[in-house]
């Protein structure tokens, strides 16, 4: 499956990051993407090449965040966590289900 399912929970953010990695971009969205790309590929969704980065993706996206947001850098990094793990349930229940190809 090379789309993002629209319908999702967190498809918006999957989406956006996606994008961004085709450009080649770090984005928070990005580095979210990257975060799930192992258990999102492994459920059948097609993502572009991600970048080396100098930390692991987790810690890069909490130092991205970190420089948009200061004050609650934590919050907004585990909210984003969350948003992405519901993303990679519903993702794999659709795999499981057999319906990747329908969407």
């Amino acid at each position: 499956m090379t789309t993002v399912p629209p319908d999702l929970p967190g498809a918006d953010l999957v989406s956006s990051g996606v994008e961004a990695l085709k450009r080649g971009e770090a984005t928070v969205e990005a580095l979210l993407v990257m975060v799930g790309a192992s258990r999102m590929r492994a459920a059948g969704l097609e993502l572009p090449h991600c970048p080396p980065l100098p930390h692991p993706p987790e810690i890069a996206l909490y130092k991205a965040i970190g420089a948009e947001h200061p004050s609650d850098t934590h919050s907004r990094y585990n909210a984003l966590i969350r948003r992405l793990v519901s993303f990679e349930r519903a993702l794999e229940r659709l795999s499981r289900h057999g319906r990747m190809t329908t969407l």
